[in-house]
């Protein structure tokens, strides 16, 4: 939650006839994150691609496509522990066989580039089978 002040409006009762409006902000005038934090705005969309457990070998011929990274889905929401109680945040996976919940943490999501609208995860084992049909 937010303290806002609003030009024109000198007491609380002035400022709360606005309440309920939406707050917008060009993305120009963002605030500068430090590196590794990230605006969920920029996360939800982001294509998230399975890389190898062995990691990649893209520039050495030929390559094989179970080298290749994989395409799991698209963020979809950045869930969030409570208030008052510590944990990773959660990306929610839409994936083509249901959600997939994936840890924001930096040994799993091991490159987040929001330029490029990617994510480039290295699932725990088993992770990636939540929602195989059995």
């Amino acid at each position: 939650m937010g303290v806002f002040h609003f030009a024109g409006s000198t007491t609380i009762s002035e400022a709360e006839t606005l309440r309920g409006y939406q707050v917008l902000l060009p993305f120009e005038q963002r605030v500068q994150l430090p590196t590794g934090q990230y605006f969920v705005t920029d996360l939800i969309g982001c294509l998230v691609f399975e890389l190898p457990v062995g990691g990649t070998k893209l520039s050495s011929p030929p390559c094989a496509m179970e080298e290749a990274p994989k395409v799991l889905g698209t963020v979809r929401d950045v869930l969030f522990t409570g208030e008052s109680v510590a944990g990773t945040p959660i990306l929610e996976v839409e994936t083509a066989g249901g959600d997939l919940l994936v840890p924001l943490a930096q040994d799993i999501c091991t490159r987040i580039d929001v330029t490029a609208r990617r994510i480039d995860v290295r699932l725990p084992e088993g992770l990636g089978d939540v929602n195989v049909p059995e």
